[in-house]
């Protein structure tokens, strides 16, 4: 059988960021209700980057590592998001020609909240195992932001953000798709799906959400135990302890997913709280590194969670991951794969981590006024010109080349590139 996966996987996470903690403080928030989220940091978007800026930053590198030939061996191109700015024109047409891509490729997007990015990861995958066209490989970028605004008078807060803004982030990952997994071989049929309709969380208009947080956190819950089972009932002799040696969730906040470990924990693996605590440290604790740093990225968050594992985890000897997406509405994924030591000597290269430490802390004056400097753009801009003079300190891309929103000319984005 044809192997296929990840063959090469970046990330990145903006210019600037903010001490969630402080954030809290700031608000006002009960501070040991906070300590639940276990959240540190957050990407905070500028006016002037967008989802395909973050995508092309994340994706440059690994296009740049291909030869020409490579190159053009891409023949689809898939972005996964929930923060597409245009209802018919997809974002990857952006993408195939700000990295300089073959014509002769497929470009479109999908939609499906936080499981978007898995979605896109399971469609290349079987786009090279159906050997349609030997020898081609798919590009997915999974981006996704969050703009929070204030009131268009300035006066208060435009809606009740309580504990989503501290964990909403900003993001891209990039991933190349291919029949040479260097990164994550995914195994191939190993997987359960589970999904159904239900009214957790929406986004009603483009650029707000609505939803029900606790009846959020019960899906999430449900779908993850139920995507595990039948995971399991497909593959067989599967045990949760015994056969991942790490796992990566979709991670809205800390919090979630160790309320969803403890649930299988619990019932799968009938193990005691010491035996769960010291099994979250151990296996989950590092695809949260990251996350923890750049907040919920939506359709990039198991994503980011992977690539946080394979950083970080001991992969002196072949280690199977556990992978489980969930995206409200609802559907939701847990599969499987095989990283190993080549697998992060290649991912630590791009110095993934190193990226997040480059990052321009915002203060609480300078993050309130970014909150009114956002309607500069959103959904439905028509004309806008943007400065990066807003924050001078982040406009640097630390020794390499970034891309930035420059205009916007009859809803068409104009990009420039910013050493």
């Amino acid at each position: 059988m044809t192997t296929v996966g990840i063959e090469a996987l970046n990330v990145f996470a903006g210019s600037c960021y903010l001490d969630v903690e402080k954030l809290a403080i700031h608000r006002g928030l009960d501070t040991a209700r906070f300590d639940n989220l276990l959240m540190k940091e957050k990407t905070v978007a500028l006016p002037y980057e967008d989802p395909v800026t973050f995508g092309v930053n994340a994706a440059k590198p690994l296009i740049d590592a291909l030869s020409p030939e490579e190159r053009d061996s891409i023949e689809l191109v898939i972005t996964a998001t929930e923060s597409a700015f245009d209802f018919g024109k997809s974002m990857s047409t952006y993408f195939h020609d700000l990295l300089g891509l073959n014509r002769n490729c497929r470009l479109f997007e999908i939609k499906n909240a936080c499981y978007s990015g898995v979605a896109a990861l399971q469609t290349a995958a079987n786009f090279i195992l159906s050997g349609t066209s030997p020898g081609a490989k798919a590009l997915v970028i999974a981006t996704d932001i969050t703009r929070f605004m204030v009131a268009e008078s300035g006066d208060a807060l435009s809606e009740d953000w309580s504990f989503a803004e501290p964990s909403g982030g900003a993001g891209a990952v990039a991933m190349i798709v291919s029949d040479t997994p260097h990164i994550f071989r995914i195994d191939v049929g190993a997987s359960g799906y589970y999904g159904y309709e239900v009214m957790d969380t929406c986004r009603p208009l483009p650029d707000s959400e609505a939803g029900n947080a606790d009846l959020s956190l019960l899906s999430y819950l449900d779908c993850c135990e139920k995507s595990f089972l039948e995971y399991q009932r497909r593959v067989g002799d599967v045990d949760f302890v015994s056969t991942f040696g790490y796992l990566a969730f979709h991670t809205p906040f800390g919090g979630m997913i160790k309320g969803a470990h403890r649930n299988l924990m619990r019932k799968v693996a009938k193990a005691r709280p010491a035996v769960i605590e010291e099994d979250f440290q151990r296996r989950m604790h590092p695809g949260l590194t990251y996350c923890q740093r750049v907040g919920n990225i939506m359709g990039a968050t198991t994503m980011l969670s992977l690539a946080s594992t394979i950083d970080n985890a001991d992969l002196t000897g072949p280690q199977r991951i556990g992978v489980f997406s969930y995206g409200s509405g609802c559907c939701s994924e847990f599969f499987s794969g095989v990283a190993r030591q080549e697998s992060q000597d290649r991912t630590r290269a791009l110095e993934m981590e190193k990226h997040l430490d480059a990052r321009y802390e915002l203060t609480m004056p300078e993050y309130d006024s970014l909150l009114q400097a956002n309607h500069a753009v959103k959904f439905g801009t028509r004309n806008a010109l943007l400065s990066t003079d807003i924050v001078p300190q982040a406009r640097t891309g630390n020794g390499r080349e970034l891309l930035f929103l420059k205009r916007i000319d009859e809803f068409h984005r104009e990009y420039e590139w910013v050493s």
